[in-house]
């Protein structure tokens, strides 16, 4: 039984790092390694356990108070658990240690008890060098998480001067892009998002040809806007080229639009690049923004203030739309209310709109776009609705469809009375 003290909180903190080191911990000790199995608790700690052959090693980190508690439970002589006890102390870089050695199980106090078995029917077993590994990725608050499972080593693990990024193979919902300890997508969702971040609006808009995106460097929501053929330019701007990077490597179903002819793909602080438009002459540029931005903190937090929006309303031709990542009302309900407060303020009230959609990696399942409209144009006209059956009949979509352009407009009463009575 060790307790580790006084090491690194950034690898107490890395699921993934801790199950290496508990993994290579057993394979060094002489140990069979059987399947693991490791849980991230976000934003502070990691359990898990290897089942080796000759039984576990067990592991729970404290990141907060640099401090790990270690099981090395071995049988028989074929295992030396301080070879293991070595590599973990150097491994989480521990200034102190204590070691308890027990020994269980005294044969001279046991008394085998004979039995038989028939061993014909009984399934052959045989470990296999690339043992099963099962770890967790929860995406949570304070008083709520969604978690998912992944079997596979992390497919991307890098940091950028902003944020870290990670692509990870999920046991159920194929590849995921996360940043820091949240979802971002999810190969078997994704097109909830991409395709309702865009498509009311494109569909809404007349003749969408200038097509501003800010954040979305998974590419899938460009994907989604290359749809529309009226479409003659994409500006893109996503500070981190580390997300664009991991999606075009191991996301190409999402990432494959940006090397579309439309593009013009800028890897820079999207909050400036609108700010330096916003102060120039003739700053309208756009016929629809899209803010495709992660939750309001590092470097989103900028996404979610009065001054970014009266920016993008500056740049937003006259009858355009505006299209932001809305937050969900039962999860970030502070965010959620205060984006559209802001929205109001600028665009006015009667022209700020609320779309639900189902997210279902994204935690509560309950996810909004909030839409800002400059001028006049009707998201649900008799011509919008015209254009929308027409363009689902010639796309294959996962999840939009033509009666959701009004549909999903409809707020349940408790949004209504967060966001006050005249939504």
């Amino acid at each position: 039984m060790v307790e580790l003290m006084g090491c690194s909180a950034e690898v107490l903190n890395d699921v993934n790092l801790v199950e290496q080191l508990m993994g290579q911990a057993a394979i060094d000790a002489g140990a069979t390694v059987i399947q693991s199995s490791f849980h991230h608790f976000s934003p502070f700690g990691v359990s898990g356990v290897v089942v080796i052959q000759e039984s576990h090693l067990a592991i729970h980190t404290w990141p907060e108070y640099q401090y790990a508690a270690i099981d090395l439970f071995t049988c028989g002589d074929s295992v030396d658990p301080w070879i293991s006890f070595d590599l973990l102390k150097n491994g989480f870089q521990a200034q102190n240690q204590s070691v308890l050695e027990m020994h269980r199980g005294s044969l001279n106090l046991l008394n085998r008890t004979p039995f038989s078995f028939k061993t014909n029917n009984l399934p052959q077993s045989s470990v296999q060098q690339n043992y099963v590994k099962s770890m967790w990725f929860t995406d949570k608050d304070e008083d709520q998480a969604l978690s998912l499972r992944y079997t596979k080593n992390t497919l991307f693990d890098q940091r950028s001067d902003f944020q870290r990024v990670r692509i990870f193979e999920t046991a159920a919902h194929g590849k995921m892009l996360a940043i820091n300890n949240m979802v971002m997508a999810t190969e078997k969702d994704e097109a909830h998002y991409h395709e309702m971040i865009s498509h009311p609006a494109m569909l809404a808009h007349p003749n969408p040809q200038s097509i501003l995106i800010i954040g979305g460097g998974d590419g899938g929501t460009a994907r989604e806007i290359l749809r529309h053929p009226s479409v003659e330019q994409i500006t893109q701007v996503e500070i981190d080229h580390l997300v664009v990077e991991a999606s075009q490597k191991f996301l190409p179903s999402m990432s494959q639009s940006f090397s579309n002819p439309k593009m013009n793909l800028l890897i820079q602080d999207g909050i400036e690049y609108v700010r330096d438009l916003a102060s120039a002459k003739n700053s309208q540029q756009f016929d629809v923004i899209i803010i495709d931005g992660s939750d309001p903190m590092g470097p989103a937090a900028g996404l979610f203030t009065p001054e970014f929006y009266q920016d993008c309303f500056s740049v937003l031709k006259q009858n355009g739309i505006l299209v932001a990542q809305g937050e969900s009302p039962a999860f970030h309900t502070n965010a959620f209310r205060d984006l559209n407060g802001c929205l109001r303020e600028i665009f006015g009230q009667k022209q700020t709109h609320v779309l639900l959609f189902y997210a279902t990696t994204y935690p509560s399942g309950m996810w909004s776009f909030q839409i800002g409209i400059k001028g006049d144009i009707n998201l649900w006209s008799e011509k919008t609705l015209d254009r929308s059956r027409v363009f689902c009949q010639n796309n294959d979509l996962k999840y939009y469809q033509p009666s959701l352009q009004q549909a999903a407009f409809q707020l349940p009463r408790f949004v209504i009375e967060m966001l006050g009575s005249s939504v």
